[in-house]
This record gives structure tokens, C-alpha cells and sequence, in this order.
């Protein structure tokens, strides 16, 4: 995606920018809210989210948000702020935007809500992740494995086929379970203690029953491993 960055914090915006640059995202980045203004109501403006900081000096975040929204523009707003009271966050979504992320916060977190942001849009479809063999179609659900000519294909559940896109977007890392249960189940629910290595369970049988091996270690005391053949 391409994408507006319009924060004042150095240090911070090179951080993000960095994040946002290792996705494979565009990123322009501007100090203030009044170049950010002037330049998304520019006819060149072709971005696909922006996230705005709330103080920023003279035109603030959240004038910028109600400038946007007054001017018709529908551009996703992702706004980030250290005020993190119930009423900033009211405030912030009243002007405009589309979500809201407290200062401090994790990058991940980050990345997640632009991914949450980004599935809203009209026409969305989330792309094929490719890992070593492995082909994996979120939308469908297919996992195709091996050449074009010897192509295996699977038709993965909805839990599987998030376990496997999360694995498949950290090759080579060992995950924690604990990680595994925060990244697939929400807090509303309250799954067993054990449901991450059910669901491993359920995927590698999966796998070995279309005669195919198994790409996810074991790592003892530590968590998981994905580890796609070449």
C-alpha cells in the first residue's frame, strides 16, 4: 500500500517508517498537519491509508481528521496518540478516524491494525503468501505445495489457514505458543490451555494426508518453527 505517515516525532517516524518499508509498503512522511492537509487534497494524493499523529504543531491530527472528513475524502485514518483516556479516544473517532493506537505500542500492533484497516476496503482481497513450496490463499483457503507440475492442493479450515499464514510470514523463527494464542484467538474467547498445540496437531495430519511432510518443528520449552523446503 502506499501510505502517509504525519507524525513530528523524529525518532518515531523512522521507526515506523522503517516497519512500514520492510512490509513492502510506500511511505511519505510529513512533520505537520498543514502539509499533510495540502497534500492529500492534491489531485496527485493517491493514498491508500494515512496514520496521523493527534499533536502535531500548528494544524493538529484531529483538525486534520475533521478537515478530511468534512471534505468528503474517505481516506482510512489510523490516528496515534499518548492521550489514551476513553474520552481522547471518543474525540478521535468522532473526527474522523477509523481507528486509534496508544503511545506507547508495540510495532506489531501496528501492522496488525493497518492489516484490519486495509481488509475494510471495497474490492479487498488478501494476498497469496509465498514461503519456500507453499502457495497460501487466505481468501480461498487453498494451500498449494511443490512445482507447478506436481502441485499438491489443500483446502485448509479458517483456523488452519490463519495458523499457517501467520507460520508462513515468519519463516525460520520460533514462535512461542503463548504468541501463537495471542495472534489467532481474541480476547473475548477463552480457549484451552492447549488449543495451539491441538491445532498444530490438526494441521500437520492434514498435511501428511495429502502425502505431504511436515514443514512445522517442534522446538521444546520454546515453541515452533516453520521451516518451508525450497
Amino acid at each position: 500500500m502506499r501510505l502517509l505517515l504525519v507524525e513530528d516525532e523524529t525518532e518515531l517516524a523512522g521507526a515506523i517508517q522503517a516497519v512500514l518499508k520492510a512490509e513492502q509498503h510506500v511511505v511519505d512522511h510529513v512533520a505537520e498537519g498543514a502539509g499533510a492537509w495540502s497534500l492529500l487534497r492534491s489531485e496527485l494524493a493517491t493514498y491508500n491509508l494515512a496514520i496521523i499523529d493527534w499533536m502535531l504543531p500548528g494544524l493538529s491530527g484531529l483538525e486534520l481528521c475533521r478537515r478530511l472528513s468534512g471534505a468528503g475524502l474517505t481516506l482510512p485514518v489510523l490516528m496515534l496518540t499518548a492521550l489514551a483516556e476513553t474520552k481522547h479516544r471518543v474525540q478521535g473517532l468522532d473526527a474522523g478516524a477509523d481507528d486509534y493506537l496508544s503511545k506507547p505500542f508495540a510495532m506489531e500492533e501496528l501492522l496488525a491494525r493497518i492489516r484490519a484497516l486495509q481488509r475494510r476496503q471495497p474490492n479487498y482481497r488478501d494476498p497469496v503468501l509465498i514461503a519456500g513450496c507453499y502457495a497460501l490463499d487466505p481468501a480461498e483457503g487453498w494451500l498449494s505445495v511443490g512445482a507447478p507440475q506436481t502441485t499438491t492442493r489443500v483446502l485448509l479450515s479458517a483456523k488452519e489457514r490463519q495458523l499457517l499464514a501467520y507460520f508462513m510470514e515468519h519463516p525460520g523463527e520460533i514462535i512461542p505458543g503463548s504468541r501463537l494464542r495471542a495472534q489467532l484467538w481474541s480476547l473475548n474467547e477463552d480457549p484451552i490451555s492447549n488449543v495451539v498445540a491441538a491445532q498444530v496437531r490438526l494441521l500437520r495430519r492434514k498435511l501428511a494426508s495429502h502425502g505431504l511432510t511436515n514443514p512445522i518443528e517442534t522446538v521444546p520449552s520454546q515453541g515452533y518453527r516453520f521451516e518451508p523446503e525450497p
